[in-house]
């Protein structure tokens, strides 16, 4: 049957980086989605001395061989011969009917391929399994976290689920964000039922991705699929535990933003109603016939205080408990005047002292310079007498 995945190197590029090289740039084609993988020649020596080493068998189409007299950066022709060589040899691995070259997965990291993608691509059973692998390796593409219920068992594929996880939370805070702005009920609503759904599902890949941790760590030999299951070194552990944690924080963070934002919603709505209230029972004030020249209805007195913006000290007061709050701010600041008054005071003082000192330190430096006047006449004349003795 033909292959689930088609690959291609339509073209190539050179790198901007000094001393440049060569760019392949690998399509894969799948059912509904296609992406691009750029690859230089090195990358593709090293997948094919690790894809021999895993297999035990070269591939089906040997790998285009380095010169050392042509480079494909200043050869224009030499380049496009290796890209067509390139080309052939990924196209054999993936149209051979031996799957081994497939499922390995150093072909998996090389084309960012998720191990679902893998296993779905090896099996060849009819035109139902066709299908099934289609939608099996699409999904897994496009969102690995509903792949599969299986654990994750591969290194790789946990990194999928955890891009996956990502890009949920992202949409959460856009979709909070959203939220915040709209100005109809309707439209928040649905901005935050969107982001609680981002966020369920990023709560669940987070639990599936802490027990993939645990089976990367301890590489369970009980499991099915113990033969194909990598583990992690414990830098690689620690660094992703600490991805967890902060995904986890970041999720938790969000999930209140969320509450705070439904609550406030509440709460304006409460307010409204009051007020609503308020303003159809309380009676009108003015002169006696103001309900005569308003056709018998009541126009609702404007009350002093206005509910929803006030601070945090004043909204659950009465007037009265209003005024006294007044009365002691004004005192606290009376106190607070005192005590600058003080400080000015001693300022003043300090200055005063200062000033002083600095007229006492003026007539010390008059006589210092009194003293040096009599002290330069009287060397004049010991020098004028010194002169008459020589």
């Amino acid at each position: 049957m033909a292959p689930t995945v088609e690959i291609a190197i339509p073209s190539t590029s050179l790198s901007p980086t000094s001393p440049p090289h060569t760019v392949y740039h690998i399509t894969l084609r799948l059912p509904l989605r296609s992406f691009t993988v750029s690859k230089r020649y090195s990358d593709f020596s090293a997948f094919h001395t690790t894809l021999t080493s895993q297999t035990n068998a070269p591939p089906p189409v040997p790998l285009p061989p380095k010169s050392w007299f042509a480079k494909t950066v200043s050869n224009e022709r030499f380049r496009e011969e290796r890209r067509r060589g390139l080309e052939q040899y990924l196209r054999a691995i993936n149209d051979a009917s031996d799957g081994r070259w497939r499922t390995s997965s150093a072909w998996r990291a090389f084309l960012n391929l998720p191990t679902a993608a893998v296993s779905g691509s090896a099996s060849s059973n009819g035109t139902a399994n066709t299908n099934t692998t289609s939608a099996r390796l699409h999904a897994a593409i496009t969102d690995p976290g509903n792949a599969s219920n299986a654990p994750i068992s591969d290194p790789t594929l946990w990194l999928d689920h955890y891009r996956d996880m990502k890009a949920h939370l992202h949409d959460a805070r856009l979709q909070l964000s959203r939220r915040d702005q709209e100005t109809t009920p309707q439209k928040q609503h649905e901005s935050s039922a969107q982001a609680k759904s981002c966020l369920v599902r990023a709560g669940t890949m987070i639990a599936a991705l802490d027990d993939g941790l645990k089976n990367l760590g301890r590489g369970d030999s009980n499991s099915a699929s113990a033969q194909s299951l990598s583990t992690l070194g414990d830098g690689e552990l620690r660094r992703r535990k600490d991805l967890l944690i902060n995904a986890r924080k970041e999720k938790d963070g969000l999930e209140d933003l969320l509450h705070a934002m439904a609550a406030k919603t509440r709460l304006d709505h409460a307010v409204a109603s009051i007020q609503d209230k308020e303003a159809l029972l309380r009676p009108g004030l003015g002169n006696g016939n103001g309900d005569a020249a308003s056709g018998g209805r009541r126009t609702p007195a404007r009350s002093g205080r206005v509910l929803g913006k006030e601070t945090e000290r004043t909204r659950e007061l009465d007037n009265e408990g209003v005024l006294q709050l007044q009365r002691q701010t004004m005192q606290d600041q009376d106190m607070s005047v005192d005590e600058l008054m003080k400080i000015i005071t001693r300022q003043k003082e300090l200055g005063t002292a200062i000033n002083e000192e600095l007229e006492v330190q003026n007539e010390l430096l008059k006589l210092a310079d009194e003293d040096t006047d009599r002290l330069k006449a009287k060397l004049d004349v010991g020098k004028k007498r010194v002169n008459k003795i020589s």
